[in-house]
């Protein structure tokens, strides 16, 4: 194990300069190369490669979506101000403030009935003739917080269904200017990115939802409207659409697939949405469209599962797996490989190898899925999914999804303080975000801003891991998370360098582990995890297991000491059980030291016990995008 200097990535707090790269945004291997043997004075001449991590969130509601504006009186522009890190004022008049800025921001509102809810409020005449709508309007004014909540879900419950029970076209078009009008106002490069976006929010209950995103800007965006599941509920319908406005206009558009737990097994099924064999042009459609895929969020965590990791001591994180998202349909132990990340990702090399395309090759995000406008996972600073329940003693408790079946509610201290989107990006700019995300240098946290580098080729070193920059010997070297290993693995064994560096408001490092899935020549999926470098001098134990670095947190008080873990770690790996024939895929996890979970804090502050079954501890990581490889020919 050795530590790094704190030279992972270099914070830059000035707006930086345009940078005009190659069509694939990246210099190649000998330009890195050449710019790091100059005899230069200053050794950064020439570099153009990512330096800095920027931090964000692809997956926010306002008021402006249906189901969130039943509660929350909180719009874009107060969404937007939080994020760049003002204060702001909750729906129940709480002040709110990140602890840090964010970089970046997509305001995902729900295509579905756009921009609805401000103007039901507002008594909107053309809204409140309707039946629905004057009967809404009276419930979500009455002031009475059990009629407020019953017609939210009664709400929420509509957006499945094949017509809006209100439908006003002017209603979109309107919303969807002011709030593209409002993104180029709070877009400013160099220091803050306002992405324009949406979600389209199809078959309610399974969670198939994606977040629509552009690069441009709404001149761009302006010329259509959020594609709804009232246009309609098969995804393979959204990307056609999505191709088709690309080829009409020149926009350049992605998707971010929801986080799959909650789908009992629709997300990575190996069919198209109406149960035919998957084809090639499907698979490669949701490959343009689809580079990454959100794996952490306040609904849970979506890397992988104990029972289809089951040698996986850190697969049981934040798990929600009693249901679908609505709670109508109970989960069934074989719907998991088909909704967790880990296993999408080996059931690519599959179908890759079968139809000659891999549709889930894609990169990790976390994002937050908040409804309440607020951009704020942070365990000590956590404001949760919806406002019908801001932060207060019994919030706990409360019902934050209310399913059929009782025993199906999923109540307040389920929710997961996570999740955030890190981007090696080469400025702070709609197009170089964009880009980052397209070719999948991106990584996934729970909510820490830890650093995370992760490369992979054929020729690293352990002397590499004495760089004070690693991204300098990595993209000189190899490539970086999201790309592929190329060339002749013949006699080779390929290698990872893996750097991370702690967030300073966060806990220490545990360990790095690489997580490795292959298709063996069995045509059969495996998986493995390697512990790679770690904290305190442990030894793995004679069944090849890392000891637990320990746990300081005092849960009655919500402190804990980093006397144990390491600010810093960085190594590098070589696979000992590759095999040149098999197709393969590598990603990095982050894991840190235990630290107080959001229970914790809230106990502490207000005085509450709260039952046995609530966790109070959390270990916090990050999942990077993975590298793959593929047998040559």
């Amino acid at each position: 194990m050795r530590h790094i200097l704190m030279a992972l990535t270099i914070c830059v707090l000035a707006p930086t300069p345009s940078i005009v790269l190659a069509q694939d945004h990246l210099p190649d291997k000998a330009g890195v190369a050449a710019t790091l043997g100059k005899k230069e004075y200053s050794p950064y001449v020439g570099r153009e490669f990512p330096t800095r991590v920027l931090w964000g969130d692809t997956h926010l509601h306002t008021m402006v979506s249906v189901d969130a504006g039943t509660m929350n009186r909180l719009g874009q522009e107060d969404a937007f101000r939080f994020a760049r890190g003002e204060e702001v004022t909750t729906t129940h008049g709480l002040r709110a403030k990140l602890s840090r800025p964010l970089d970046f921001l997509v305001v995902s509102d729900h295509a579905e009935m756009y921009g609805l809810m401000p103007q039901l409020l507002k008594g909107d005449p053309e809204i409140v003739s309707t039946d629905p709508g004057k009967r809404w309007y009276k419930e979500l004014t009455s002031g009475d917080s059990d009629k407020i909540f019953a017609t939210a879900m009664e709400i929420v419950a509509s957006l499945s269904k094949k017509e809006p029970p209100i439908k006003s076209d002017n209603a979109v078009k309107h919303a969807w200017k002011a709030y593209t009008a409002l993104a180029d106002k709070y877009n400013e490069p160099g220091r803050f990115t306002a992405l324009i976006g949406y979600e389209w929010t199809a078959i309610g209950g399974y969670n198939l939802h994606r977040n629509v995103i552009f690069r441009g800007d709404a001149s761009v965006a302006n010329q259509t409207v959020p594609f709804s599941q009232f246009d309609s509920q098969n995804p393979e319908d959204l990307w056609s659409a999505l191709a088709e406005l690309e080829e009409k206009t020149g926009a350049e558009v992605l998707t971010i697939p929801h986080n799959g737990n909650l789908s009992n097994g629709r997300m990575f099924k190996v069919e198209t949405f109406d149960g035919r064999p998957l084809t090639k042009e499907i698979a490669s459609l949701r490959a343009r469209f689809e580079p990454l895929a959100e794996a952490t969020q306040i609904k849970g965590d979506s890397e992988t599962h104990p029972l289809l990791s089951p040698n996986d001591e850190f697969a049981d994180y934040e798990t929600w797996d009693r249901s679908n998202l609505d709670g109508t349909e109970l989960k069934k132990p074989e719907m998991l490989q088909w909704e967790y990340a880990r296993s999408a990702l080996k059931t690519g090399l599959m179908l890759e190898q079968k139809l000659g395309v891999n549709p889930f090759k894609f990169g990790m995000v976390g994002s937050t899925d908040s409804h309440t406008s607020l951009a704020a996972v942070e365990e000590e600073n956590f404001f949760g999914k919806h406002s019908g329940v801001e932060p207060e003693p019994d919030r706990w408790k409360h019902i934050v999804i209310a399913a059929p079946d009782s025993k199906l509610n999923v109540m307040g201290w389920q929710q997961a303080a996570s999740g955030y989107a890190a981007v090696w990006a080469t400025e702070n700019t709609r197009e170089a975000i964009f880009d980052a995300m397209k070719r999948k240098e991106t990584y996934a946290t729970t909510g820490p801003r830890m650093t995370v580098r992760f490369f992979g080729g054929w020729e690293f070193t352990d002397d590499d891991t004495n760089s004070r920059l690693p991204a300098g010997v990595g993209y000189a070297k190899g490539v970086p998370m999201g790309g592929d290993l190329s060339g002749d693995a013949q006699g080779k064994t390929p290698s990872f360098l893996v750097a991370a560096m702690k967030d300073p408001y966060s806990g220490n490092l545990d360990r790095i582990q690489i997580i490795k899935g292959w298709l063996d020549s069995n045509g059969e999926l495996q998986e493995k995890v390697y512990d790679v470098v770690w904290s305190d001098d442990r030894k793995p134990g004679s069944d090849g297991k890392l000891p637990p670095v320990g746990n300081t947190v005092d849960v009655e008080n919500a402190v804990w000491s980093n006397s144990i873990g390491s600010p810093e770690l960085i190594g590098v790996w070589r696979d000992p059980d590759f095999d040149p024939s098999e197709r393969a895929f590598y990603y990095a996890r982050v894991i840190e030291v235990p630290t107080p979970r959001w229970t914790a804090y809230e106990a502490m502050r207000f005085g509450v016990d709260m039952a046995d079954e609530v966790p109070m501890t959390t270990t916090e990581r990050a999942y990077t995008s993975p590298i793959w490889y593929t047998p040559k020919g």
